[in-house]
């Protein structure tokens, strides 16, 4: 079956041809037929299986139809996310299949000013696709109601449970009509997903995709077992040796992003990071520079894991193993999309290695050993550009922080 054949408006089967879409994927032939039909719709789907086209297309579809007749204005859709950066790609997709047709799409997120975002809310959207905090602030500002919604999207339902958002969850809802639509979509589904979906779902649909491989097939996986100390060398090889290859680097907390940043800039590889403590602004700046390739490496937290659709990344680097076992699946889906190939290499210290157990025993298979050789080894430790700090660095580096800490005292004793 292709796009042409479904009952939805020419303009949007023209913007899937643009974009590139021809046929569905599995979760989209499954979903598509089932939310045009009205009904609520449970989907569970591995990453990169194009669920956000699965609601966005229909979604678009019913809007445009209802906007022949008379109806009251406002907000006809909310979608939630449990991320900046995930709301404002899913904006993006709406935008791009919603082109020429009569339905509007908004985003509405934090760390930004937010009377631009007022403005635009006051002109008047059909669809809105947020945050829960910026959300709830205008909603209690009275710049957001909701009395008109007919369909509620919760896009990545396990990510916002692990963020703790299933409060804001539960408060939205009563802000929204009993006579809705639900669409309840995520990459993995456990007693709590379940527990959340049928207090929000009525009679609902369920679809699960693959649920028996929650990696793409698209994937080839594999793990080198390195020392901890030692893992920025291996990292400046695989680079070295990649030079033209877009790269996204997980790492687990913010502290260590910075840390492999500083051990890139130290041999001459530019790299950036993303995570929580950047402000909007330059994570929005760096996302666009990786997107489009003009930035090749990215050091990232798990906060852009989950459901960003980055093109063409070719390999992504399990510099530290993830303290869960579902994020590696969430981390290595971000290459291997669609019908691309991509490869998913794990940096695997000897302190990890029951963290790699748990993740193997997840997948339902081993990972595939990248047999290094004491040879190889010692090879790549003498090779590397990182010259360590001399003594007179650190008696310097020593000396400014003492100096820091003086000046600190001393105002803190003039307050």
């Amino acid at each position: 079956m292709k796009f042409d054949d479904y009952r939805i408006a020419p303009e949007i089967k023209r913007n899937l041809a643009e974009a590139g879409f021809k046929r569905p994927t599995d979760i989209q032939f499954k979903s598509i037929p089932a939310i045009l039909k009205g009904e609520d719709v449970l989907a569970i789907a591995q990453t990169g299986t194009g669920k956000t086209a699965a609601f966005a297309i229909p979604v678009i579809q019913l809007l445009h139809e209802r906007k022949k007749s008379a109806r009251p204005a406002g907000i006809k859709c909310v979608v939630m996310e449990p991320t900046r950066e995930l709301a404002i790609q899913i904006t993006d997709a709406f935008n791009q299949i919603g082109q020429h047709t009569r339905v509007s799409t908004f985003c509405v997120f934090g760390g930004v000013e937010q009377a631009p975002q007022i403005a635009r809310l006051e002109a008047g959207i059909d669809i809105l696709v947020t945050t829960p905090g910026r959300m709830f602030d205008l909603v209690s500002q009275g710049h957001i109601k909701l009395d008109q919604v007919e369909i509620l999207i919760l896009d990545e339902a396990d990510h916002m449970l692990d963020l703790g958002f299933i409060k804001d969850i539960r408060d939205l809802i009563k802000f929204l009509p009993n006579n809705r639509q639900t669409l309840f979509f995520s990459a993995t589904i456990n007693d709590n997903i379940k527990k959340l979906a049928y207090s929000l779902v009525r009679n609902a649909i369920r679809i699960q995709v693959s649920p028996k491989d929650p990696v793409s097939k698209n994937i080839n996986h594999s793990v080198a077992f390195i020392g901890m100390d030692d893992k920025r060398f291996f990292l400046e090889r695989v680079i070295s040796e990649n030079p033209e290859t877009k790269m996204l680097i997980f790492v687990r907390t913010k502290v260590r992003a910075e840390r492999v940043l500083k051990a890139m800039e130290r041999v001459g590889i530019v790299c950036r990071t993303i995570h929580g403590d950047k402000e909007q602004k330059d994570r929005l700046e760096v996302m666009q520079q990786f997107r489009d390739g003009t930035l090749k490496i990215l050091v990232a937290t798990d906060v852009s894991a989950r459901g960003i659709d980055i093109p063409n990344v070719d390999i992504v680097i399990n510099y530290d193993l993830p303290d869960v076992a579902e994020n590696y699946v969430h981390r290595v889906g971000r290459t291997g999309r669609g019908v691309q190939k991509g490869k998913a290499i794990t940096f695997c210290s000897p302190e990890e290695k029951p963290v790699l157990d748990i993740i193997e025993e997840f997948l339902g298979k081993p990972v595939t050993e990248l047999e290094i050789s004491k040879r190889e080894y010692a090879e790549t430790l003498d090779l590397t550009n990182d010259a360590a700090p001399s003594w007179n660095q650190i008696l310097n580096e020593i000396e400014k922080n003492e100096a820091s800490i003086a000046e600190w005292k001393k105002k803190k004793k003039k307050r």
